[in-house]
C-alpha cells in the first residue's frame, strides 16, 4: 500500500544525525551539507517506487552539487522484515549503481522518526540555513517511471532553493512504500 507524506512544513530545522555509510564510516549532516543547501532522501533497496526512478534520483544527485547542494540517502527499514534493505545489500546497490552520494543506514530508526519520514522515496530539501523548503516528489512518476520528458520537480525545487533560499510554494507530495518500522 502506498504511503504519502505530509506537505512541506517550511522552516522546520533539519534534525542532526551521524550514521554509518555502506563502509561503516560515520557520516553526519554537517559532512554532507552543501553551501547552498542539502537534500536528505529516505530510500531503500526493495521499494518498487524507488527502483523505478533510481536512475533519475542518481541524475538529480549528480546535478545538485553544481548548485552547491549536498546530497545524502538514508535507509531506515527494519531488516528483520526486509533483509534486502540491510547494510550489505545497501553497499552492493550503491556500488552497482555508482551512487554519487553517501548511503547511510539508520538501524535504530531514530533519524527517520526525527525527520518524520513516511515512505520511500521521501525527499527533504533544506536551504543553506538548514530550514526545510521542499517535501515533494521527484517527478510525476509513480510505481513505474513516467516518460523521460517529465518535469524535474525535485531538481527545479532545489535549484530554486540554491538561488533564493526558498522552495516553491506549490509542492506535490512524494508517494512510495511505507517505512518498515520495527515492531
Amino acid at each position: 500500500m502506498a504511503a504519502i507524506p505530509p506537505v512541506c512544513e517550511f522552516g522546520l530545522p533539519a534534525p542532526d544525525f551521524t550514521l554509518p555509510d555502506t563502509n561503516g564510516n560515520p557520516v553526519s549532516l554537517a559532512d554532507v551539507a552543501g553551501e547552498n543547501g542539502t537534500l536528505v532522501m529516505f530510500i531503500c533497496n526493495h521499494c518498487p517506487y524507488v527502483l523505478a526512478v533510481l536512475d533519475r534520483i542518481i541524475r538529480v544527485a549528480r546535478d545538485l552539487p553544481d548548485l552547491g547542494i549536498g546530497v545524502v540517502a538514508i535507509s531506515a527499514n527494519d531488516v528483520r522484515s526486509h533483509p534486502q534493505d540491510g547494510p550489505e545489500k545497501m553497499a552492493e546497490l550503491a556500488g552497482e549503481m555508482n551512487f554519487p552520494f553517501p548511503y547511510l543506514y539508520d538501524e535504530s530508526q531514530d533519524v527517520a522518526r526525527a525527520y518524520d519520514a513516511v515512505c520511500t522515496p521521501d525527499f527533504f530539501g533544506y536551504n543553506a540555513d538548514g530550514k526545510l523548503q521542499y517535501r515533494g516528489r521527484l517527478d510525476a512518476s509513480r510505481k513505474e517511471a513516467g516518460p523521460d520528458d517529465l518535469r524535474r520537480e525535485l531538481y527545479e525545487a532545489m535549484k530554486l532553493v540554491s538561488e533564493t533560499g526558498q522552495g516553491p510554494k506549490d509542492q506535490t507530495p512524494s508517494m512510495g512504500c511505507s517505512i518498515k518500522w520495527k515492531v
